[in-house]
């Protein structure tokens, strides 16, 4: 991507900010700042952070600067058409995984999109690949000191990471990762890992060049690939099954001890995933430290766990006996059975329904990607409460709406119960004693 410099167009200027008292109104368009273009919401936030500055606008076709102080750090006023300042940057990697390309046909448009925005992992901790970052858009995360990022690597070895992602400009990871740690900043690291293509030797190459890369790199995640029935045409793909996820345990918890004396952290965490699927109990909240890892689903259930705990200690039992129907994915569903056990000296008793994913096809086993016509498959003909209980995550992040595009008002006349939501232990706790 080439850096293409063109004016922001202001929407709103808010009342009695500095912006407002100079003079700035709605309709200018904003070209520099300081005398440096203005490309993004990246440079505008770190622009505006300065006292003195002289704004280079255009009002009704003709040039005009405005000259102002403010104080440091404080908000300019100035709101624009949109949240980034410029388009999302769009995926090039056709990687073996792309979880977007295994999604069935006429899912809503939005599910289709792929983002690689650098913007995006900053200031929402998405992760990027740096692949579809041109040399001179690279220069601007370092002269903007953009820490930290949140960066899929997947393999540093250059032949096996363009195989991975099937883009010739993905080789040069190491080189770029090499040039934020020598700028002095960091970032975190996450490894998406296929049988047979990552695995192995090539995994443990990886770790040792991310190692050499400490404290730049901050942590990072290992997942197991996501594969959904909707494969056709592309790379073949297989998962890890109970045998050869010990494996992989095998070979990064001795590593995370090594890296805890070397270090002062583990550095390496395994998603929860790992230990689902190998039939073995997960590791203590401790072994997560400061949970960086959490989007990725390391120490997920460790967290759920204590602030269930936490909040359950300070609930009283119940007057009367409730009893609630709480519905889950396949994979935790072992972990919630035994934890939900605690709620009953309370007087609560719960009901716990594994929800396959069939919408998928049955191989992936989340929370998170459970369908509204799953739920429908599966409960339809079971007795249960009212209200029914299901994680927040099965839904759209700012919409009632699953990910088969079923409303959550669908599901509820679907099944004759109500549908309240939680997010975390916590909030789960709150449901279930405020009934």
């Amino acid at each position: 991507m080439e850096i293409c410099v063109k004016g922001q167009p202001i929407t709103f200027v808010e009342h009695g900010t500095p912006a407002e008292k100079a003079g700035v109104q709605c309709g200018d368009v904003l070209f520099r700042i300081n005398d440096t273009p203005v490309i993004d919401l990246i440079d505008y936030e770190a622009l505006t952070a300065q006292r003195a500055l002289k704004l280079d606008l255009e009002r009704e076709g003709k040039p005009l600067s405005i000259v102002l102080r403010k104080d440091e750090y404080e908000p300019l006023g100035l709101c624009f058409e949109t949240t980034l300042m410029s388009r999302m940057m769009t995926c090039r990697n056709h990687c073996v995984f792309c979880f977007i390309d295994q999604m069935p046909k006429g899912v809503r448009s939005s599910l289709n999109v792929k983002d690689d925005d650098w913007r995006m992992s900053f200031i929402m901790g998405n992760y990027v690949t740096l692949t579809n970052v041109s040399d001179a858009e690279f220069q601007r995360i370092l002269d903007r000191r953009v820490s930290p990022l949140y960066v899929s690597v997947h393999a540093t070895d250059p032949a096996i990471r363009t195989k991975i992602m099937r883009n010739p400009s993905a080789g040069k990871i190491m080189e770029r990762l090499t040039q934020l740690k020598n700028a002095g900043l960091r970032f975190n690291a996450q490894i998406v890992l296929c049988r047979g293509l990552n695995d192995g030797e090539v995994l443990q190459k990886s770790l040792s060049d991310l190692t050499s890369l400490v404290p730049a790199c901050s942590s990072v995640a290992i997942v197991p690939v996501g594969v959904t029935k909707y494969r056709e045409g592309l790379t073949e793909l297989g998962t890890f099954d109970s045998e050869q996820s010990i494996a992989v345990i095998e070979t990064v918890e001795p590593l995370q001890k090594e890296y805890l004396a070397r270090f002062g952290t583990r550095l390496v965490f395994l998603s929860d995933e790992w230990y689902l699927n190998a039939g073995i109990p997960l590791p203590k909240p401790e072994a997560y430290e400061e949970y960086d890892q959490i989007e990725n689903g390391v120490g997920l259930l460790r967290m759920f766990e204590e602030d269930f705990r936490y909040a359950l200690s300070e609930q009283q039992n119940r007057k009367e006996p409730k009893r609630f129907s709480i519905a889950g994915g396949t994979a935790a569903y072992p972990f919630f059975r035994e934890l939900y056990k605690e709620l009953e000296p309370y007087g609560i008793q719960t009901d716990l329904f594994p929800i396959p994913n069939l919408w998928f096809g049955g191989n992936v086993h989340v929370a998170g990607l459970v369908t509204g016509s799953d739920l429908l498959t599966e409960l339809q003909d079971k007795s249960l409460s009212d209200p029914l209980l299901i994680p927040k995550n099965m839904l759209r992040e700012t919409e009632d709406v699953f990910l088969d595009g079923m409303l959550l008002s669908e599901v509820e006349r679907a099944l004759g119960v109500s549908i309240r939501t939680f997010s975390d232990g916590t909030e789960l706790i709150l449901r279930v004693f405020e009934e």
